[in-house]
């Protein structure tokens, strides 16, 4: 094998990520395994404290960027934060999120708000604050965690469902404006993972898919999400769906 031939060891060499929800769960999971593909990654929370001591960890690649996304006008400076920190923006992935799970008619539309608030229009005005940028530079990624319940309505969660139909509406004609200026946008959609997102589901129903193998670890959408950033530029993943095999969904 020639030196030509070797494998690509850090695909994302010289390229800069930024994730929001990263201090925990997928987004975490996610920020590592650019990290150990060679990117710079601003690790972007609303928890501060966490955020410094994970970069200390994570070495000189992770920066922390403190940001709360249910606040629009630091939601509407990140990109200078970032820049402040990189110099440059090649991907940015939405994935902050909320979860609530349960009947309709029991449920309480105040957290519904919130839950609604952060899954969509925090997320999309991430992708406004960030757009710009990449168009001017004429390239760039932006990944959405969205989630198998943006493409099959999960009955035991109709609000969270809701959210992630307008993700996936969002992703797709968006991504339709801006191919022309060669950004990619796309969609991971996981099934369940074990993360605090999961907290909501009813304890019977968690117990029995710990049981049965149906929960997924956050590193399986990190490596996904890896896959989607690293294809040629004439490719775009759109959707990337991934289960465990005993849901059947």
């Amino acid at each position: 094998m020639t030196s030509s031939d070797s494998p690509i060891t850090a695909p994302l060499e010289g390229k800069v990520a930024a994730i929001t929800g990263a201090a925990s769960g997928i987004g975490l999971a996610c920020a590592k395994t650019l990290l150990n593909a060679g990117a710079k990654v601003v690790l972007i929370d609303r928890e501060g404290e966490k955020l410094d001591k994970l970069v200390a960890e994570l070495g000189n690649n992770a920066f922390a960027l403190q940001v709360d996304l249910m606040k629009p006008e630091q939601v509407d400076n990140m990109l200078s934060g970032i820049l402040k920190l990189t110099g440059r923006l090649d991907i940015f992935h939405a994935n902050a999120g909320a979860y609530i799970g349960g009947p309709v008619a029991e449920g309480d539309p105040d957290v519904w708000d919130r839950v609604l608030n952060l899954n969509i229009n925090a997320a999309f005005r991430c992708v406004r604050a960030v757009l710009p940028e990449m168009i001017k530079q004429k390239s760039g990624d932006i990944i959405f965690t969205s989630s198998i319940a943006g493409v099959v309505p999960v009955i035991w969660e109709p609000i969270y469902t809701a959210s992630k139909f307008a993700v996936q509406a969002f992703v797709h004609t968006t991504r339709r404006q801006v191919a022309q200026h060669g950004v990619r946008i796309g969609a991971v959609l996981p099934g369940p993972v074990v993360t605090a997102l999961l907290d909501d589901w009813p304890k019977a129903k968690m117990d029995e898919a710990l049981a049965n193998g149906s929960l997924m670890q956050p590193a399986e959408v990190a490596e996904s999400v890896l896959f989607m950033v690293t294809r040629s530029k004439n490719v775009t993943v759109r959707d990337l769906v991934i289960l465990p095999n005993s849901v059947d969904l």
